[in-house]
């Protein structure tokens, strides 16, 4: 026997902590130029190359972004530093994801009506895990008391869409009853601060979506009507901060190509057209026209980016409210992003009413979901 899967509830945290683009600028500056008068003989030379000044205007048109919240606001805007420090944890200690994640959770729970007895599985699907084991989803399905099974999943900026579907299918077979997709993204660990091309681009946050059949909704829903996935590998954008981290045997620890890189003139080429196609390929095999779409919750990576796939997939440049961008505020929080513009963008559709969640990223991969709205 085959259910229906519906998404009954989503949940956004948000840190304490933000960084505008003017804060941002001035530590970055403040960095530059220590680094330049510290390398003043290098640079004169022709070994070293001098660090250019960031400023607000090359942030916004660069991106639309204009700031990002954060777990850790001190050690990222002190020039000395330049990275979030945080705390480490003991072993019997909550992790910081898990902390994050649980909070998204239950207000996704609250959303929906449920309590965590009513959970038979955690997927924890993120870009960057705390930890290699024990899984974090496991550690989060401890915490809130969930029966049943949990495990973790990393497609970069699309593992969200991919945990839904993995969430959607189980509930689909009848595996589950609900599964509960959690997405927690401490970005800010991962990116280079001290590199003028990519040091505005993320922030950290936590979403979560409860997938259920959609017979057991309590109240209003998105019914999942289907589920694309698709991934082709490319170095374009990579992240080689794994467990090999210390293992070269020169001895150099600080290493650029470490932290989170892109080569952001072949990824906008590659991955725009590959986005488009994907979406309008998912809708028209599903039988869904493009004017049929109300709502476009796109990854939140760039607004030029989502400008350019919207206007693709519509066929015209996207109304006001049809295609919400949420980046100006959090900035790229990685698989989180598309998620929080449906949380924050949803509940004034109207029944019957269809929209389509997509991430994309590093892969490259790409997630779509179609949903219908029922009240």
């Amino acid at each position: 026997m085959s259910y229906s899967p519906a998404i009954t509830g989503a949940g956004v945290y948000t840190p304490v902590e933000s960084i505008s683009n003017a804060e941002l600028v001035e530590a970055f500056n403040a960095y530059a130029d220590k680094f330049n008068a510290e390398n003043a003989v290098a640079i004169a030379a022709g070994d070293v190359e001098a660090k250019d000044h960031s400023s607000e205007d090359f942030i916004l048109k660069a991106s639309g972004i204009e700031s990002r919240y954060v777990m850790d606001k001190s050690g990222v805007l002190n020039p000395d530093i330049m990275y979030p420090q945080m705390r480490q944890r003991q072993d019997d200690e909550p992790g910081i994801m898990a902390e994050m994640a649980v909070d998204a959770a239950r207000k996704a729970l609250a959303q929906a009506g449920r309590k965590p007895s009513d959970v038979d599985a955690v997927i924890c699907a993120a870009s960057n895990m705390e930890r290699a084991y024990p899984a974090v989803a496991i550690e989060i399905q401890d915490l809130l008391g969930i029966d049943g099974f949990a495990f973790d999943m990393n497609v970069a900026c699309s593992s969200a869409t991919f945990g839904i579907q993995a969430a959607a299918d189980m509930v689909r077979s009848g595996s589950v009853r609900s599964a509960l997709v959690v997405n927690p993204e401490i970005c800010s660990g991962h990116l280079e601060w001290r590199d003028r091309d990519c040091h505005f681009i993320f922030g950290d946050v936590a979403t979560a979506t409860l997938i259920e059949r959609e017979e057991d909704a309590k109240g209003p829903r998105f019914d999942i009507l289907s589920t694309r996935c698709a991934t082709s590998f490319s170095n374009n954008i990579r992240n080689n901060n794994g467990f090999l981290r210390r293992s070269r045997p020169d001895g150099v620890k600080d290493r650029r190509d470490m932290q989170f890189m892109q080569n952001g003139r072949k990824v906008f080429k590659e991955v725009l057209p590959l986005v488009s196609q994907h979406i309008s390929t998912h809708l028209q095999e599903e039988g869904v026209p493009h004017t049929q779409l109300k709502r476009l919750w796109l990854h939140q990576a760039n607004k030029q980016m989502n400008d350019f796939i919207g206007k693709k997939v519509l066929g015209r440049t996207p109304a006001p409210g049809e295609q919400p961008n949420i980046l100006q505020e959090y900035a790229n929080t990685s698989s989180a992003g598309s998620i929080i513009a449906f949380s924050q963008n949803s509940e004034d559709l109207s029944e019957g009413d269809v929209g389509l969640i997509c991430s994309f990223g590093a892969g490259y991969s790409v997630g779509s979901v179609i949903v219908q709205r029922r009240a």
